[in-house]
């Protein structure tokens, strides 16, 4: 390695996400691209360059942030800073759990659309702002969200509340909406994103075909994934890339077993992440950086597109 070639770091942070202590902070860790040479005392290495756009990554349900460490590195290594954060809250049920935060209210009948689900988003964002190391490195208006399972629910259903957002991607996500919250059965939300969005899925995901009773699907044939693709998004050019062999947990590494809905899933046949990695990174060089051969490379994939 060069003494010039950046290597991927990481800082901590917290956030307040509104709500009643204790389930009122975000705990946040920033990776970013970092010059060689760390302090040996504290184990900071300075930024390398920037500035960089911004990824915010918002986890599953009880699925902890370091799950998805592998692929923030990727990210970072693509030339952005990438977040994570773990938030106890308050789940479905009055039980409490690992959240990124769902405003219920905002996603019954009455109020979906006029605000975001997911709260804890535009303070995630703001918080960056307060990290003294990475002044000057953080590109606040070139902004990408990600999530997985709920995590990418709530983004699907957020996006557009943040104007700096320019590009949106989910794994084993969909919009597909709970009858719980007055919904009729079946119904799939129009996605509140004003950008491209990458959204992807495995043909073993256990977990979305174990929910189809929250949705009233029961006996019907269940893709909320494929039926958020075609019904959801409008406008822009959205991808939708089914990996084969990948199921629900594809995209975390390790996979708790003590935690979450992982005992739902099917057993994966195939390890899809260098390719779900390569996807997602080439996706967002494409729509932050305008990285020509990035598109190039989305371009020559088998996926789904829709074109405005």
């Amino acid at each position: 390695m060069s003494v010039s070639e950046p290597i991927v770091r990481s800082l901590w942070w917290a956030a307040r996400t509104g709500g009643e202590p204790p389930f009122d902070t975000a705990h946040l860790k920033v990776h970013y691209p970092a010059a060689p040479g760390g302090d040996r005392l504290t184990g900071v290495f300075p930024p390398h360059g920037g500035p960089y756009p911004v990824v915010l990554f918002v986890s599953g349900i009880n699925v902890g942030q370091d799950a998805y460490r592998w692929l923030a590195v990727e990210i970072a290594s693509a030339g952005f800073v990438c977040v994570t954060f773990d938030r106890v809250g308050e789940l479905f049920g009055g039980e409490h759990g690992l959240t990124p935060g769902v405003d219920l209210d905002a996603a019954a009948p009455a109020a979906y659309g006029t605000r975001p689900t997911c709260p804890a988003i535009g303070a995630v964002l703001a918080s960056l702002n307060e990290i003294e190391l990475l002044k000057g490195v953080l590109d606040l208006d070139r902004v990408a969200l990600g999530g997985h399972s709920a995590g990418g629910s709530v983004v699907l259903q957020s996006a557009r509340h943040f104007p700096q957002v320019r590009a949106v991607f989910a794994y084993g996500a969909h919009t597909m909406v709970a009858t719980m919250l007055g919904w009729p059965p079946g119904t799939v939300l129009p996605a509140q994103v004003d950008c491209p969005v990458l959204l992807s899925v495995g043909t073993r995901d256990g977990v979305i075909s174990g929910s189809a009773d929250r949705y009233g699907q029961e006996g019907h044939g269940h893709d909320p994934v494929t039926r958020t693709f075609e019904e959801a998004l409008s406008g822009g050019e959205h991808l939708l890339a089914v990996l084969e062999g990948a199921n629900h947990f594809a995209v975390a590494d390790p996979v708790d077993p003590t935690a979450a809905r992982a005992f739902l899933d099917l057993p994966a046949t195939a390890d899809r992440r260098p390719e779900l990695a390569r996807l997602i990174t080439s996706f967002l060089r494409a729509h932050l950086h305008g990285d020509a051969r990035a598109r190039a490379a989305l371009d020559g994939l088998d996926l789904r597109r829709s074109h405005a």
